[in-house]
């Protein structure tokens, strides 16, 4: 048995070293966290893939259901435990961050000359600093609607607040759902009702960011409560709303099921399956909450590769920005997808033939990002728990407002 020994340990020892090498190389793995909705997007994916074949390093995604991003992103921080590179909007759930002890300043990569103005503009801090890479769509906003459905039935889209209340009304006496209202853990559809009543109000916005007036004392975002409320009750979102999701959105839409959904141009590029109907049966006209009457387009919002400073891998989270910063890299994600260039030599992508159809409607109609970005406190996430609560009966409107200004001065800090 003793001649066994030395052939024993030297496999013990092989085991030994290659165990060590595998955990060596986890622990060198690029670990990029986002929502599981952000990172499955067709250009995420594509770069990815890209990275890990032309530099035979790996990338671990780190995801999490989108109602539990903020939440479960903010603890890993909390913990030392920091991804090396987060995909986050430059939106007020940044600012709970500590931005500035997080993450690093981008002034000076040499990519930075690759940006739009525009781009680059939406990813600075209030002092110019480049917070992180915009690798995103950039996307129109809006309500998009099954316009084949629509000429079946000798049906027009709207133009006004009064007309949208009459459309809805029509499609769900005809047996239709008129609204995809994804309630369960969806939170973007209530910035586009609330954009209007902040950009170009600028006296307003800062006076709710110092605390002098509340949600309470603008009485359009009462006007929008009510709306919503008042839909649900009619039936305009349907009887499963509630449960319904986000990845419940592209069956109703495809099915024709539902006529409408409040979403993005790109959207249909990257996550609508066709069904009974395909993207070339949709077109778009302005989302109508009952805050502005000839409704509203929301612009372009756009999700940045942010670097932790504090991360092991940091110089290799910045090589990997520089990757997808690269024309031939960045070109090869978005080929054939609807989204207005972030970078200046982008030429791979298309141009949404539902946004150029309703180009002069969006330019009238059109407005900056405004309530996610500028609102101190604002929390997307809050605001949809607040309607839900509304929603589930559990409060009546005053109440709803009740919540979504508690929510927001709680983490303005007032």
């Amino acid at each position: 048995m003793k001649k066994f020994k030395p052939f024993i340990l030297l496999v013990a020892l092989a085991l030994l070293l290659s165990g060590c090498g595998f955990l060596s190389a986890g622990r060198n793995d690029l670990t990029i966290m986002g929502k599981e909705s952000d990172l499955n997007k067709t250009y995420m994916t594509r770069i990815f893939e890209r990275y890990e074949k032309a530099t035979g390093k790996k990338i671990k995604l780190i995801s999490f259901e989108d109602s539990e991003f903020e939440t479960q992103a903010l603890n890993s921080f909390k913990e030392g435990k920091g991804p090396d590179v987060i995909l986050h909007f430059n939106n007020a759930d940044l600012n709970m961050f500590n931005v500035s002890e997080n993450f690093c300043r981008l002034n000076d990569e040499e990519w930075v000359g690759e940006l739009t103005d525009s781009s680059r503009a939406y990813c600075e801090d209030d002092d110019g600093n480049l917070l992180g890479l915009p690798f995103w769509e950039s996307s129109v906003s809006g309500c998009y609607y099954n316009k084949t459905l629509l000429d079946s039935l000798g049906l027009k889209p709207a133009a006004t607040q009064d007309e949208f209340n009459v459309l809805c009304q029509v499609l769900a006496d005809t047996g239709y759902t008129p609204i995809c209202w994804p309630a369960n853990g969806c939170s973007w559809m209530f910035q586009f009702a609330l954009d209007p009543l902040f950009d170009g109000y600028p006296e307003r916005l800062e006076k709710l960011n110092t605390n002098e007036i509340t949600y309470a004392d603008i009485p359009e975002i009462k006007d929008m409560v009510n709306w919503i409320k008042s839909a649900a009750d009619k039936g305009w979102f349907g009887s499963n709303y509630l449960e319904t999701g986000w990845n419940e959105i592209s069956p109703a839409i495809s099915s024709g099921s539902a006529v409408m959904t409040f979403i993005w141009d790109t959207w249909f590029d990257t996550d609508f399956v066709a069904g009974k109907y395909s993207a070339d049966d949709f077109a778009l006209m302005p989302v109508f909450m009952n805050t502005v009457k000839s409704g509203t387009y929301e612009g372009g919002n756009l999700n940045m590769m942010l670097v932790n400073k504090n991360a092991e891998n940091r110089e290799t989270a910045l090589d990997f920005l520089a990757f997808c910063a690269q024309p031939d890299n960045y070109n090869a994600a978005f080929e054939g997808i609807s989204t207005v260039s972030c970078f200046k030599n982008q030429t791979s992508n298309i141009q949404s033939k539902m946004v150029t159809d309703a180009a002069e409607s969006i330019s009238e109609n059109e407005r900056v990002s405004t309530a996610s970005t500028r609102i101190i406190g604002y929390s997307a996430d809050d605001v949809a728990n607040a309607f839900v609560t509304m929603l589930r009966e559990e409060t009546d409107a005053d109440g709803c407002i009740k919540l979504m200004d508690s929510r927001r001065i709680s983490k303005a800090g007032f």
